[in-house]
C-alpha cells in the first residue's frame, strides 16, 4: 500500500486544486492497474498562522499582501483558470473573512482516527471558504457516512474544547522543520515529495514507478 501525505490547509485555495489533481492522477494509475491500493492521510499547515481566532477582512489582508486590488484580482483569475478543469468554480467575491483554520484541523485530525476523511475535506474546502459553518458541514458529512462513530453531538463537544490543540500545532511545526514551508505538498511513501499543485502527470509517474519497484 502507498502512503501518501498530504501537508494542506482549508483556505488555501490551491491545496483544494492539488487535491483535485491527485485524484486525477490517482485515476491513471488505475486505469493500468487496477489493485492500486493506497492510503491518504492528512497533516496540518497554517497557511496565515497569525489570523486572529475570530478571523479577519478578506479583501483588506490580501491587498496588503500583495500590493493592490489590481494584483489580487488578477490572482483571482489565476486561480478559478487552474480549478475549473477540476470542476472547482472558486467564488472569492462571496469570501467576507479569512478563518483560521485551526478547528478545522482539529476535526480532521479527530475525524481521521474514525475513518476515511476524503469527504470531509471536499466539503471543509468549499470555493468560499466558509469555515463559520463547520458544524454544520461536520453532520452532513457524518450522516452521509452513516456511522454512530461521527454523530454531530461528538465534535461538537470536542470543538468547544481544546482537545488535540497543542497536537495539531506540534504537528504543524514538525512538518515545517522538515522542510514544509509551502502548500499544498505531497509526500509519498515518506520519500517522495511533490510541492505545489503540479499537473497530475507527475504525481502519477512517481506513483506507478513506486508500484514497480
Amino acid at each position: 500500500m502507498i502512503t501518501i501525505d498530504i501537508v494542506s490547509d482549508i483556505v488555501c485555495p490551491w491545496c483544494f486544486i492539488g487535491k483535485r489533481r491527485l485524484a486525477t492522477a490517482i485515476e491513471l494509475v488505475e486505469q493500468e492497474r487496477p489493485n492500486f491500493s493506497y492510503q491518504i492521510h492528512w497533516l496540518p499547515f497554517f497557511l496565515n498562522p497569525d489570523t486572529p481566532p475570530e478571523g479577519e477582512l478578506y479583501l483588506p489582508f490580501l491587498e496588503k499582501k500583495f500590493g493592490s486590488r489590481e494584483r489580487v484580482d488578477a490572482l483571482f483569475e489565476n486561480v478559478r483558470a487552474a480549478g475549473r478543469p477540476y470542476g472547482i468554480e472558486y467564488a472569492f467575491e462571496k469570501i467576507a473573512f479569512r478563518a483560521n483554520t485551526l478547528k478545522a484541523h482539529r476535526l480532521l485530525y479527530w475525524a481521521q482516527q474514525r475513518g476515511p476523511v476524503d469527504q470531509l475535506v471536499e466539503r471543509l474546502s468549499s470555493p468560499s471558504f466558509n469555515l463559520a459553518n463547520t458544524l454544520a458541514i461536520w453532520k452532513r458529512w457524518s450522516i452521509s457516512q452513516r456511522s454512530a462513530a461521527c454523530q454531530p453531538k461528538k465534535p461538537r463537544a470536542y470543538l468547544a474544547s481544546d482537545q488535540n490543540q497543542d497536537t495539531v500545532r506540534q504537528l504543524e511545526r514538525e512538518y515545517r522543520q522538515r522542510g514544509i514551508n509551502s502548500v499544498p505538498s505531497f509526500i509519498l511513501q515518506n520519500s517522495e515529495l511533490i510541492v505545489g499543485a503540479e499537473d497530475p502527470k507527475v504525481a502519477e509517474g512517481i506513483l506507478q514507478h513506486m508500484q514497480k519497484s
